[in-house]
């Protein structure tokens, strides 16, 4: 009978890659840049490090969350509410005068949840000019916006909006008709926010 403990082999550790830390750092970065409370300032940093394409006169508020801003494109006289979700993995394009209400969610990509290995898949979202998104709605990929369309709040958009429909509930339902005489440019922005 023998009094020594038995000992486990050593177990091997591997470091992250480098492209692996970079890309997390990239991440942390941008999600940093989001809680910076000067827009303009925060305007300069996607423009300049990310490449996200911003139009004239367009806000993006506080704590707004990024993915991928290479592939997003805002239009002028935007406007992007605090804690909005931008996912530009699929590819995003967002017209002129449009308003994303406080967290709207706009995702471009998402998990296969037939596939077998739970595969990611993606697919373009437009949103066209006049759009407005309302609080908590949320965009699911492959999805365009018709121009002048409403989507009510906490509604979740699987199909395509017609222009100047008004849509909501889960999954989101034409619910009526928006004046189709739209012309106007979003201009309000409270600097530090």
């Amino acid at each position: 009978m023998s009094d020594s403990i038995p000992v486990r082999p050593f177990s091997t550790f591997s470091l992250p890659s480098k492209r692996y830390l970079y890309d997390s750092l990239k991440f942390s970065v941008l999600q940093w840049i989001g809680k910076i409370p000067l827009q303009l300032l925060r305007h300069f940093l996607y423009t300049k490090l990310y490449h996200l394409t911003i139009g004239e006169g367009t806000v993006i508020y506080n704590s707004c969350h990024l993915r991928a801003p290479e592939k997003t494109t805002i239009g002028d006289h935007t406007s992007i509410g605090d804690q909005c979700v931008l996912d530009g993995r699929g590819g995003l394009t967002i017209g002129n005068s449009v308003n994303l209400s406080t967290a709207a969610w706009i995702w471009t990509a998402q998990h296969d949840l037939n596939d077998s290995g739970f595969a990611g898949v993606s697919a373009p979202v437009t949103i066209e000019d006049y759009a407005w998104i309302s609080s908590r709605a949320t965009i699911l990929p492959g999805v365009t916006i018709g121009r002048g369309a409403v989507v009510a709040a906490g509604a979740v958009v699987t199909k395509s909006v017609a222009p100047y429909e008004i849509v909501g509930g889960v999954p989101a339902k034409k619910i009526g008709e928006r004046s189709q005489n739209l012309d106007y440019k979003l201009t309000s922005c409270i600097a530090f926010w």
